[in-house]
């Protein structure tokens, strides 16, 4: 610090205040970083002594999650119901008219085939219900939290009701 010289702005261009100025020398010493080993989530944890957090477990079941959850179960289903009878168009050699002469041909009672009938029939109709919220929500309509309670009550009545319909006929 004694060296430093105090300058103005004007006599920077002078070459010969700028001899009176010194700097410090810095050395650098490269230093390899040492391999990091990579953990999970759950090594880190562990490692570190932290509580499991329980999320789901300390929730009460609510209308609102279990209706959603359920959507994108229906959507699932859907997705396997197109797939299967798309890649079972493609594949099989008989047309559908085959296949259920064959279902016929099993002799299940009647009650059998109403229960197997809602299974098919329910994820569409409930994924077509909850479709039909989901457009209302869209359009901002039914978002207070006692109107989505409400809708969620018509639409499972709705779904149940129209599935237990087709399922008769």
């Amino acid at each position: 610090m004694n060296n430093l010289k105090i300058i103005n702005y004007k006599s920077l261009f002078n070459y010969q205040h700028l001899k009176t100025l010194s700097c410090r020398n810095i050395a650098v010493k490269i230093i390899q970083k040492p391999e990091v080993k990579h953990e999970t989530h759950d090594e880190k944890n562990i490692r570190l002594q932290r509580a499991l957090s329980p999320h789901l477990t300390i929730y009460k079941y609510q209308l609102t999650s279990v209706l959603s959850i359920t959507h994108r179960f229906t959507g699932i289903a859907l997705t396997g119901y197109a797939i299967t009878l798309g890649l079972s168009a493609l594949v099989l050699p008989h047309d559908f008219s085959h296949f259920v002469t064959i279902v016929e041909g099993l002799n299940m009672s009647e009650n059998t085939l109403v229960i197997l009938k809602t299974l098919l029939a329910f994820p569409v109709v409930y994924h077509g219900c909850n479709g039909v919220r989901h457009l209302l929500w869209d359009k901002a309509k039914f978002l207070t939290i006692k109107e989505v309670y409400a809708t969620g009550y018509v639409m499972l009545i709705a779904s149940i009701g129209v599935t237990i319909l087709l399922a008769l006929l």
